[in-house]
């Protein structure tokens, strides 16, 4: 992958729901899909830039599994790959 996201972007893999409910019904693929709410962090832009000139440092680092607004994201596909780009505002917990 070569996104590299800028000021406090993430670059976002969406992690895929439970294709099986809790009462052991296996969901087809032709099921429709709700937008992802989790992922995990693939990359992460430097920080915001502050009015006065310095940047606020990422709260949220390369690796962290994280659950962001359901429609805050941007989709983007590269190389056959689906991530999404989201602003770090829009991350509401990282999930450890």
């Amino acid at each position: 992958m070569n996104l590299k996201p800028l000021s406090d972007r993430l670059v976002v893999k969406p992690l895929s729901k439970e294709e099986v409910t809790a009462s052991g019904i296996i969901l087809p693929d032709t099921v429709e899909k709700e937008r992802p709410e989790q992922g995990e962090v693939i990359a992460a832009g430097p920080g915001r830039l502050l009015e006065n000139g310095s940047v606020a440092p990422m709260h949220v680092k390369v690796g962290d599994k994280v659950v962001f607004k359901k429609y805050s994201p941007d989709e983007v596909k590269v190389d056959k790959e689906e991530y999404l780009v989201i602003s770090e505002s829009d991350v509401l917990a990282v999930v450890s």
